[in-house]
């Protein structure tokens, strides 16, 4: 098993690059089989959800084309099962993103509860009862849900709560259904609207994406198309956080700013000094306050930049409240990072209290979950002394060969 050994407390400088968004790259990916002609994806990162989700793809009978470093060719002509692998899905929660295709291209999915990050319950009926709202027919025996439909049609549907791969999944499903389908409460983040606009490419009629309501007219057949994923805002959100807390000057280059306005705000908020461009953004600072959080859906503050965000916290001056609204237990990673020497109260599942500054100190850690184990990166490099980060895999599911970035910057950090 393969970890990181960090030695912390040093200076960083330079400029880390954004890579392109992981959940923009494995939606798209999926909306791949909607169509029989080829697809173009460009700006991929080198990550191991983006592997296990070709490797899903490929055992569909879907043909996935690596081309370059960071271009791929998928061709979904001719997809020979409705059968989602079990053991893969169990490791990738995205696998929930080809029941929406395989459903409106095939008129049946067969798939087991998708795994992923343990970071709380994470339902699924609101893809189940979606497609029921389209005209299917949902089933569920011996761990396997079967969903099937002759035809969809469309409907109105209002989803009870906001959810971005259940407003991902209904777009998918209803651009080939019979009728125009109205959705109502939908995730406004930047990866539905970069989806919407790859399907309008392809001949699709969505509109409204980007915002609480979207409106999906039906069309038989999608063309194939070419796309470019927007950039990581989770990814260049950590790299801000990390520079911010560190005291370095950083310049996190190819992102877009203005998927970050929350953060950027929590940020100046904190002291830390931003310096805003077109594609790139440069952050210094030289001591710290509080400042307290709330995570709220897409243009509210990321439950994804949370966890940074806390480490960031035990170096600022004051006391902070955390309020994690979107998943219960993404809290727990933090009892970790009190055995580094964090002062955090857990006042219920959602909230804790943390005071600062206090000193880090190097420890043997074991990543849960993508972010946390971002997290735990951060915490390292501002830590005294050494510390191991133990289950890379998890973070190497989200981050592309973070440690030979981090590396070029002036991070004391290697794997072994």
């Amino acid at each position: 098993m393969e970890k990181f050994i960090i030695n912390g407390g040093k200076k960083l400088k330079g400029t880390i690059e954004v890579r392109g968004a992981k959940n923009d790259a494995l939606v798209i990916l999926a909306s791949a089989l909607l169509t029989s002609k080829p697809v173009y994806i460009n700006r991929v990162p080198d990550i191991e959800d983006i592997k296990r989700m070709s490797e899903l793809m490929d055992k569909l009978g879907v043909k996935v084309k690596r081309l370059s470093y960071e271009k791929y060719k998928i061709v979904a002509n001719k997809i020979k099962s409705t059968i989602i692998d079990r053991e893969i899905a169990k490791r990738l929660r995205a696998s929930i993103l080809l029941t929406a295709p395989l459903l409106a291209r095939m008129g049946r999915v067969d798939f087991p509860h998708p795994g992923g990050c343990v970071i709380g319950e994470r339902p699924i009926d609101v893809f189940l009862d979606g497609y029921r709202a389209l005209g299917a027919n949902v089933e569920y025996k011996d761990g396997v849900y079967s969903v099937s439909a002759k035809k969809l049609k469309g409907t109105k549907f209002v989803f009870g709560s906001v959810s971005v791969t259940g407003t991902e999944a209904m777009i998918m499903a209803a651009s080939s259904a019979e009728g125009t389908t109205i959705l109502k409460n939908c995730a406004c983040e930047p990866e539905v609207e970069s989806l919407a606009d790859f399907l309008n490419n392809c001949g699709a009629k969505i509109s409204g994406a980007g915002t609480p309501k979207i409106i999906v007219r039906g069309i038989k057949n999608l063309n194939g198309g070419d796309h470019t994923t927007i950039p990581d805002r989770i990814e260049a959100g950590s790299f801000l956080i990390l520079g911010a807390v560190s005291g370095s000057s950083l310049k996190v280059n190819k992102c877009e700013p203005e998927h970050l306005d929350s953060l950027l705000n929590v940020l100046e908020k904190s002291g830390a000094k931003i310096k805003v461009n077109k594609s790139s953004i440069e952050v210094s600072s030289s001591g710290l306050r509080s400042v307290n959080i709330k995570t709220k859906e897409y243009p509210g503050f990321p439950t994804d930049l949370q966890a940074p965000l806390c480490v960031l916290l035990t170096q600022a001056e004051g006391q902070a409240l955390v309020h994690e609204t979107i998943y219960e237990g993404r809290l727990s990673w933090t009892e970790e990072l009190k055995r580094m020497g964090a002062s955090i109260l857990s006042l219920d599942p959602h909230r804790i209290e943390i005071k600062g500054p206090t000193t880090l100190r190097g420890r043997e850690i074991e990543s849960p979950d993508i972010r946390a184990g971002m997290a735990y990166i951060v915490a390292a490099l501002c830590a005294e002394g050494e510390s191991i980060i133990n289950n890379v895999y998890q973070i190497d599911r989200g981050y592309e060969k973070i440690e030979k970035r981090l590396q070029k910057i002036g991070a004391d950090i290697k794997r072994v």
